[in-house]
């Protein structure tokens, strides 16, 4: 009779105290995009993109269909100085939509100038930023006509490829991840590795982007994509230029 009572009050309590850290993160996180919007904070004014190389983006399909929120996310990343910029969701629906998105913006704003002349490249340029559109379906089929090919080179017999198994007289074959990475690029599903992946979107994965162009990125989840902001962008790239990263190259 007496442990219930107990045990129901320390559950108000703890419930209580994660609701109020939620509460005090969630305010000092929009106290701080506001004071970054408006310039106040001298450490997000200048950013250093050295490391930078490579920015990947995952979008939820149903998000993605919204093409003026796609091109206001462009226009963040190219007002922050972001040289190459891989966008993917599952369904292809940026593949389908971002060059006469982009197209359309060029004509209301002068922030989208350029976009490549053949509309089936996955390449488009904007302001000198690359952009590289994917889709869940190249990535399977990138990995199947890798296999194949390997498979084919094996089959005709490529040194390059093949090993003996010591006490046996059957032939195994062995690939190495620079054979799957070259295979990869010879089919053309081979690219620049992100060295960030930003994640818009209702959970909290890559959503089946290309798994191995991702070996050394750091992911950062940025909820949906309505709720983007110029301001959490900077925050995240001023975080991953701070970061000390010993792997990779």
């Amino acid at each position: 009779m007496i442990l219930k009572p107990i045990l129901g009050w320390l559950w108000c309590l703890i419930h209580m105290a994660i609701s109020l850290f939620e509460l005090w993160s969630c305010l000092s996180n929009k106290l701080e995009c506001y004071l970054i919007s408006s310039g106040l904070l001298s450490k997000y004014q200048i950013l250093h993109l050295e490391r930078l190389k490579c920015l990947g983006v995952v979008l939820d399909s149903r998000e993605a269909k919204n093409v003026m929120e796609v091109k206001q996310l462009l226009d963040w990343f190219s007002t922050a100085g972001i040289k190459y910029v891989v966008l993917y969701d599952i369904e292809g629906v940026i593949k389908e939509s971002i060059e006469p998105g982009i197209e359309a913006s060029r004509q209301d704003t002068s922030n989208f100038s350029d976009v490549c002349a053949n509309t089936k490249s996955p390449h488009c340029s904007n302001e000198g930023m690359v952009i590289e559109c994917l889709s869940g379906s190249e990535g399977k089929e990138g990995i199947a006509k890798a296999a194949s090919l390997l498979y084919s080179a094996s089959c005709k017999g490529c040194n390059s490829y093949t090993t003996y198994t010591r006490g046996y007289d059957k032939m195994d074959t062995v690939f190495t991840e620079a054979d799957m990475a070259s295979a990869l690029r010879a089919v053309g599903s081979g690219g620049p590795e992100p060295d960030l992946l930003l994640v818009y979107g209702p959970v909290r994965c890559h959503l089946g982007f290309p798994s191995w162009r991702l070996r050394y990125t750091e992911i950062m989840y940025m909820g949906p994509l309505k709720s983007m902001k110029y301001s959490s962008i900077v925050k995240v790239l001023c975080q991953f230029a701070q970061k000390h990263q010993n792997y990779g190259t």
